[in-house]
């Protein structure tokens, strides 16, 4: 082992049943470096910092902490040894405050009772060395997605940790939060600290990785200096494939309008992420995408057009059809399928076999039933039709969801959706926590739908993704239509202050475009 290396993981090989998630894996961790793992959804990168962080054992191989080696038999071992985890699903209690989250489990006691002043002040401390600026005394809920992510940072260097583990640090975050980010991995390394990067996101490792090992089916392929490598050769090691990297699509042709919607107002009471009069529609054989900083009505949108909430007035029509405040099988029979951005919570049944998961929206139709009970060998071959053609890799039909990586789990809900064959398909967030080459494949599929004269609304926080993918782009800010543009008449940061409220093209009716106008030139306003 070098000598400047903290951890070095030794043929470390982990099974579960019919599938081998770790195959003899060697890894290494120098100091101060922040070691990218790149792999497939599913290839065993979670798998193995879960083996390194002790919340499992490996079957055989050896870990070394700073040169001896160590059983990390449970996460407080791994905290001993100076391991902190920062879980892609925060472990965060929201009535809490930040300080009650941080210091959860060791909190410090002065004459009987919690010290709460002294750790309020540790964590201020750890917050400004670090350029975390979190509030020590804020309430968990009160804050952003990107905010409980830095708390959960604070969390592991309040315990101690000089041993990082990211897992999917920037899959729930917006542009301006990925930013933030990787300028407080960049501080943290330079502070000393030593960060294993899991992530999918080539992007990402250009920018900010020492060194990356990449991961498939469970082998490491290769451990490379990212200064002595491409984006292009990681995607290829990655999947084992060239990879491309642009949306290969035709022009549309777009058809009659499929959906419509009018002054729809929603979310009364519930502040600036109500819908205000938004009126839009979307064509057949055309990709719409909503493009907006999170929490700016994408959420009041999509539970509108599903029949999750109630609106407030306007309407919502589908093939002239009114469908305001139906239920959510109404919605679904009429034909929108739904890929929800929060897949635990809408998309599966975690405890449910894949079989059964396969079937949630259309398991009371005729195919799938026998009198009063389920038809299931009609859902097996109809699942296991699904899982081959969507490469959806679970170990059987019957394995739960919730055993699957979230890269499968997506690939999952996405079979499933595109399969009932929709008049419409909401797409949220549909390439989250995805590799790029379960990206290519996500986005072919979308333009399929569209190709065969299927209606296409696309929500996405991923600036390149609405605009790769979209045939037209409507800008959603503060509950409000802002205005319409093409992708190739804009760019970046024209899309970017028209998000933050800053440029307006509102003025245009919907379905309309002010073609003349020259997109604005320049960087990332990222």
């Amino acid at each position: 082992m070098a000598a400047s290396a903290v951890v070095e993981l030794r043929q470390i090989t982990k099974r579960f049943p019919g599938i081998v998630a770790n195959d003899s894996i060697s890894f290494s961790l120098e100091k101060g470096e922040i070691h990218a793992l790149l792999g497939e959804n599913g290839a065993g990168k979670s798998t193995l910092m879960n083996i390194l962080f002790g919340l499992y054992q490996p079957d055989e191989g050896q870990i070394l902490v700073r040169g001896s080696e160590v059983a990390i038999d449970s996460p407080n071992k791994a905290i001993e040894l100076g391991i902190g985890m920062v879980h892609q699903h925060f472990k965060l209690v929201q009535p809490f405050t930040v300080t009650e989250n941080i210091i959860l489990g060791m909190e410090p006691v002065r004459g009987g009772s919690i010290d709460y002043r002294t750790a309020a002040a540790k964590v201020e401390q750890l917050s400004k060395q670090y350029g975390l600026m979190v509030d020590p005394h804020t309430r968990v809920e009160k804050t952003s997605v990107g905010m409980q992510q830095r708390v959960e940072i604070v969390k592991v260097l309040y315990r101690g940790a000089d041993i990082l583990i990211f897992d999917e640090p920037t899959a729930v975050l917006t542009p301006q939060e990925i930013t933030e980010l990787m300028g407080i991995l960049r501080n943290l390394a330079a502070e000393g600290k030593s960060i294993i990067l899991i992530t999918h996101k080539l992007k990402e490792i250009m920018e900010i990785a020492d060194r990356v090992t990449i991961i498939r089916r469970g082998k490491v392929i290769d451990t490379v200096r990212k200064a002595e490598t491409q984006a292009s050769v990681l995607a290829e090691k990655m999947v084992g494939r060239s990879v491309s990297f642009k949306v290969a699509k035709a022009k549309a042709k777009p058809g009659k309008p499929v959906l419509e919607v009018s002054g729809l107002r929603t979310g009364g009471g519930r502040g600036a992420s109500a819908l205000k009069e938004l009126s839009f529609e979307v064509r057949g054989g055309e990709i719409l995408g909503i493009a907006g900083v999170d929490g700016n009505g994408q959420k009041e949108l999509i539970e509108a057009l599903t029949g999750l909430e109630r609106v407030d007035g306007g309407s919502i029509k589908l093939l002239g059809t009114e469908l305001a405040n139906r239920t959510p099988r109404t919605m679904s029979e009429a034909g929108i399928s739904h890929i929800p951005e929060d897949r635990h919570k809408h998309g599966l049944v975690l405890d449910f076999g894949m079989n059964e998961n396969m079937v949630l929206s259309t398991y009371f139709r005729p195919i799938y039933t026998r009198g009063p009970f389920l038809n299931h060998n009609a859902i097996d071959k109809h699942a296991s039709k699904l899982i081959e053609e969507f490469d959806v890799r679970t170990p059987s039909l019957y394995t739960k969801a919730r055993s699957l990586s979230g890269g499968n789990q997506q690939k999952a809900i996405i079979a499933r959706e595109i399969d009932k064959n929709p008049d419409l398909l909401i797409a949220a967030q549909p390439t989250r926590g995805l590799d790029v080459g379960a990206i290519e494949f996500v986005h072919r599929r979308l333009i399929e739908q569209r190709d065969q004269g299927k209606a296409v609304l696309l929500i996405s926080y991923e600036m390149d993704e609405i605009i790769n993918v979209s045939d037209r782009i409507a800008v959603i800010c503060n509950g409000r239509l802002v205005g319409e543009v093409l992708p190739e008449e804009t760019n970046d940061r024209e899309l970017g202050l028209m998000m933050s409220g800053s440029a307006d093209r509102s003025g245009d009716t919907a379905g309309a475009l002010h073609a003349e106008t020259e997109p604005t030139t320049g960087g990332d306003s990222r």
